[in-house]
């Protein structure tokens, strides 16, 4: 008789619902359907993976936003962030909404433009404007938001060869208690440097100084920063009309609010741990209406509140590719979705919900993506049921970012659809193709014969 080769034994643990130290364990739900629309039919219609968008989400975030702060100061206006997701329909949302477009580069500048938003409405941000941008954007009348005195000088170039004053902001960076502090952008309030940069402008004559600008971070997980920052942006008002008589138009607190999502290595989900609306609002408005501005004065305040309005408006919804054991004997399940379509899984630790009943019974499972890279993972460790190949699933929040930082590697990007308020999809940005990739290049002649 043929001797059987040895296999070691291999104990594979089960959850099977038993109560552990912190209380019963918690059960993953199932996620069948999108605003009426089931999970499985979009993805037959529409391929997998997808991207879902509802606006009737976008829309109600929004309202929710703007009700926190508009019930608490006289004068606010919003300012949709296009770098967190400038898809055309998604920015038109907003836009519609009441919201202004702050964008951060020439691209995003000429893309608001595109979607019909008014020059006087944009906002243009960012480190690396080059001459032609800032030209462009004096000459239609937007606010510029100044990142540093190169950029100053620049700008007062510009000013002399346009003969047009251009609306300018200061960006402002600051100690505000938290960390990382960002002082990588804008003119530091702490050491100086920024009440340095509203003289420079105010003496020279050729800039309207309109505005004062903060954005302290991102993910900001305490509302009372915002309060310091709104604070020290105040005393710069104070200060530019005790000196000079000058009014500030605005004080913009840019964005950085928290979304729901729960960072990787956070003890407390996002759910329960981000702020509200209105802790923000509370925070802000409170340190503008107690700060020393006179009130006939009270400047415009301006949210570029990007992650907090539309992470939750986001889907993707994949399909399970196969299932395998790893050398620990841990499962792993590899999914069509990968790194590539979900950035922000480096930062976040993003529920995966099956779409279908699945059993109670979960297993340590590795969750991979298609790309043929190491790093393509979407949660290293979480307890998870089985889902079989071509299982389908769905992972929410991940409106913000995505569909931005996505990358066109190893694979195409997909369709990405938009329910209506009424329930109806629609495509929102085709998925890509060959034709599509390789019109911008161009082979030299003497390389288009591959030599076979």
């Amino acid at each position: 008789m043929e001797k059987k080769p040895f296999e070691p034994p291999l104990i594979k643990k089960l959850n099977a619902g038993m109560p552990a130290k912190f209380g019963l364990t918690p059960r993953i739900g199932v996620i069948s359907e999108i605003e009426g629309l089931r999970v499985k039919d979009l993805l037959d219609e529409y391929g997998s993976p997808l991207y879902v968008l509802s606006e009737r989400t976008i829309r109600s975030t929004y309202k929710q936003a703007w009700q926190a702060f508009s019930t608490r100061y006289p004068k606010v206006q919003f300012a949709w962030s296009y770098k967190t997701n400038y898809l055309g329909a998604v920015c038109n949302v907003f836009h519609q909404e009441g919201a202004w477009a702050e964008v951060v580069s020439g691209y995003e500048y000429h893309k608001a433009l595109k979607n019909g938003v008014p020059p006087q409405y944009i906002l243009f941000n960012g480190p690396s404007k080059t001459y032609e941008d800032l030209k462009e954007a004096t000459e239609k009348g937007s606010f510029i938001h100044l990142d540093h005195f190169d950029e100053l000088y620049m700008l007062m170039e510009v000013a002399e060869e346009t003969g047009k004053k251009p609306k300018a902001a200061i960006r402002v960076n600051m100690d505000t208690g938290i960390y990382p502090r960002w002082d990588r952008f804008g003119f530091n309030y702490d050491n100086g440097e920024a009440w340095e940069a509203i003289n420079r402008i105010m003496l020279s004559g050729k800039i309207e100084l309109a505005g004062l600008h903060a954005h302290i971070g991102t993910y900001i997980l305490t509302a009372d920063a915002y309060r310091v920052a709104a604070g020290k942006l105040a005393d710069l008002a104070v200060n530019t009309e005790r000196k000079y008589g000058h009014v500030i138009r605005y004080i913009d607190l840019g964005g950085g609010f928290a979304s729901k999502n729960t960072l990787k290595g956070a003890y407390v989900p996002g759910t329960d741990s981000a702020p509200s609306f209105d802790d923000y609002a509370e925070a802000i408005t409170a340190a503008l209406v107690n700060s020393a501005i006179k009130p006939e004065h009270l400047p415009l305040l301006i949210l570029e509140t990007g992650r907090a309005l539309i992470d939750d408006a986001g889907y993707l919804l994949g399909t399970v590719i196969a299932n395998k054991r790893l050398a620990d004997g841990r499962r792993a399940m590899i999914a069509d979705v990968g790194v590539n379509l979900l950035f922000t899984s480096f930062w976040y630790d993003h529920q995966i919900y099956p779409a279908q009943p699945v059993s109670q019974h979960t297993e340590d499972t590795t969750i991979y993506g298609p790309l043929c890279m190491n790093i393509d993972v979407l949660r290293a460790a979480v307890d998870y049921p089985l889902l079989k190949k071509g299982d389908r699933f769905v992972i929410k929040r991940v409106g913000a970012y995505n569909m931005t930082q996505w990358m066109q590697f190893i694979e195409y990007r997909p369709n990405v659809v938009m329910i209506d308020p009424q329930g109806k999809a629609h495509i929102v940005r085709k998925k890509e193709n060959l034709d599509y990739l390789t019109a911008p290049e161009e082979v030299p002649d003497h390389l288009k014969n591959p030599g076979f």
